[in-house]
């Protein structure tokens, strides 16, 4: 699957009913948006909701990222994929992730895991599609097997040089799609507080902690939620303009698409402002165009 550009990843994809999500997912279209992502971390029906947002677009990708495989069957899963993809050939991208330890009772062994669950699922499914699936890979061991096994890395809570190392690992020709905080506040210390509140119990999940530990980022910079070095290494924060510059680093680090979370004050409601006015600001966006699914050039001075 080929998916270029910008898309946005929000909950409120999951908790809105069929009819506001139908509402928003035409406008979020006519802005031109390339995918929208709904989390799959919390369990439950992932399916119900990424299929009705495909019925209510005619051209952007939905996205799940990523499923939780610990609170999930894997002949399910193939099941309930098959049939959406049938529907919506070309449309629907599945991430499969393995949580964190302190999230997960019988959590053991994660890459193994993802080894058996991708096995169980290929032995089930009744149409081939390792296309269409990635995983929630940061470190190199899981980013390998997404390369070995599905079409590339969804990774969340990163930073530009963690696409970069990411890319070199996956090679030139898998999918790679960043998720990338977002907050339209210019007040430095509105953003950072709001930006705390959303992130600090993030740093408390090992595989992320661990991660970002590898990027360098200390036991200070952890603390607290976060310091304002790790805070606004995390959340592009600012105006418009400043987003799309950060959207632009990821693809000059390598990423295909990148995936626009909005932090707001209610995480369930669509940010919609935030995400009309970046909109607003993608090269040439504007209701109606696709240039948000094109791709995001850095300028001089952005990186």
């Amino acid at each position: 699957m080929t998916l270029r550009g910008v898309g946005l990843w929000s909950r409120a994809f999951r908790q809105l009913d069929a009819a506001r999500l139908a509402e928003v997912g035409a406008e979020l279209e006519e802005l031109g948006y390339a995918a929208l992502w709904l989390p799959g971390e919390m369990g439950g029906d992932v399916f119900g909701p990424a299929e009705r947002l495909l019925a209510a677009t005619g051209r952007v990708t939905v996205a799940v990222g990523v499923l939780n495989i610990w609170m999930h069957d894997p002949a399910e899963v193939a099941a309930a994929h098959d049939v959406v993809a049938a529907k919506y050939p070309g449309r629907f991208l599945l991430g499969l992730g393995v949580s964190h330890g302190p999230a997960v009772d019988r959590y053991a062994a994660p890459l193994r895991a993802m080894r058996e669950f991708l096995d169980r699922i290929e032995a089930e499914a009744r149409v081939t599609w390792p296309a269409d699936r990635l995983l929630g890979a940061l470190g190199a061991r899981m980013l390998e097997l997404a390369r070995e096994r599905t079409a590339g890395a969804h990774p969340y809570l990163v930073t530009p040089e963690h696409t970069a190392r990411a890319r070199a690992l996956l090679g030139p020709d898998a999918l790679l799609a960043p998720e990338q905080k977002v907050l339209l506040e210019t007040d430095p210390g509105r953003a950072r507080s709001l930006a705390r509140g959303r992130l600090a119990y993030l740093f408390d999940l090992p595989n992320y902690a661990n991660n970002l530990r590898r990027l360098g980022f200390g036991e200070g910079d952890l603390a607290g939620g976060g310091s304002d070095r790790l805070v606004d290494a995390l959340v592009a924060w600012g105006d418009p303009e400043r987003v799309v510059a950060r959207v632009a680093e990821h693809i000059a680090a390598g990423a295909d698409h990148v995936t626009l979370h909005a932090l707001s004050a209610d995480p369930t409601a669509p940010a919609l402002d935030q995400w009309r006015r970046i909109a607003e600001a993608l090269p040439a966006a504007r209701p109606g165009s696709t240039a948000a699914a094109e791709p995001v050039t850095a300028k001089e001075g952005t990186r």
